[in-house]
């Protein structure tokens, strides 16, 4: 598309707000294949994709820009001072709204007809089915929503996420170095999730207890955690895992709207925080600690200090006491650590 050529090299600094009482971030803003960009200055890690033709301006012809990836009042916000970026946002969003009239009104009727063969055959088709179909052709851009959703939704539990700006550096920095640059967007709770838990939901975001930061012997036990959440969201779809619980009639709504509602999430939240932990093949949690370069006997005297339920984990550690580099200095497990005070 000429005008996304034209624009693709173009940046700026905006201010993201990822949920409505969330506290402002600082993020640049760049243009990808069709959608817009926001990505941590930091750690260089993306923090959301927005699809441009869905961008709305909040604020018309006021300033600064106020943008939205939807119409939805509980979605994540964007600030833009940048009258250069503003109106390239505008172009691009024309041009590719009139670059696909047919072929959106083409897709919304496959959308459709599939829906509709798929609700025909329903009788006879498992639930387990349908969640399959759905969660192989739902993108990873509408996973990061349903996450963010879902996010939203058990904020009357847990609080705002806390926000600290340098402890958020640190862990996008810890999770670039467990995952790499697109591994996981960790988000740690001051409230909802028990003592030293952890969850996980759509978009590779995993939710840890603050407790598990404040611990006085350092980041391996954290980043065990983390190391171990992932890895239960690699072996359980989360996506999947939200569908069973919302049933089939949200599941259509999915199929057919590209957006689940409200209420399939508004009900999940606490059941999703409460949740008992799936236990793990031993193999393959130390595979992954030894992937990450992390020892896990500090994970596993975390989760029993008598090492009785763990021992497979300590005897057979992949890292052994003493030679794995440190995960991060000192002073940002400090500024990690005050990651909540704010």
């Amino acid at each position: 598309m000429t005008a996304l050529r034209k624009y693709a090299r173009l940046e700026t600094i905006g201010l993201w707000r990822p949920v409505p009482d969330a506290q402002r971030r600082e993020v640049i803003v760049s243009f990808g294949e069709a959608s817009l960009v926001l990505t941590d200055g930091r750690t260089e890690m993306p923090l959301s994709h927005w699809s441009l033709p869905a961008v709305q301006r909040r604020n018309p012809g006021e300033m600064p820009a106020l943008f939205a990836p939807s119409g939805d009042t509980m979605a994540e916000t964007l600030e833009i001072d940048d009258p250069g970026m503003i109106e390239a946002i505008e172009t691009i969003r024309t041009a590719v709204q009139r670059r696909r009239p047919r072929r959106g009104r083409g897709r919304l009727a496959v959308v459709a007809v599939t829906g509709m063969a798929i609700l025909a055959g329903a009788v006879f088709w498992l639930p387990g089915a349908v969640v399959g179909h759905t969660t192989r052709i739902v993108p990873f851009v509408k996973r990061e929503q349903i996450g963010r959703d879902l996010l939203v939704s058990m904020a009357r539990f847990t609080g705002t996420p806390c926000a600290d700006p340098q402890g958020l550096a640190v862990l996008g920095r810890l999770s670039a170095r467990l995952f790499g640059r697109d591994g996981a967007q960790v988000v740690v709770l001051r409230d909802g999730l028990p003592a030293g838990g952890t969850a996980h939901v759509p978009g590779r975001h995993l939710l840890v207890d603050h407790s598990l930061i404040e611990l006085p012997d350092g980041p391996e036990v954290l980043a065990g955690h983390l190391i171990v959440e992932r890895l239960r969201g690699d072996l359980s779809d989360p996506l999947a895992e939200v569908l069973r619980a919302a049933g089939l009639r949200a599941t259509f709504t999915l199929l057919a709207t590209g957006s689940l509602p409200a209420s399939a999430l508004e009900g999940q939240a606490q059941t999703r925080l409460r949740a008992p932990a799936i236990a793990l093949p031993t193999e393959q949690v130390l595979a992954r600690f030894a992937a990450a370069g992390v020892p896990a006997t500090p994970y596993a005297l975390s989760v029993d200090p008598s090492g009785t339920t763990t021992r497979a984990l300590i005897e057979n550690d992949p890292i052994a006491p003493g030679t794995s580099p440190r995960l991060m200095a000192d002073a940002d497990w400090l500024a990690l650590q005050a990651i909540c005070r704010r």
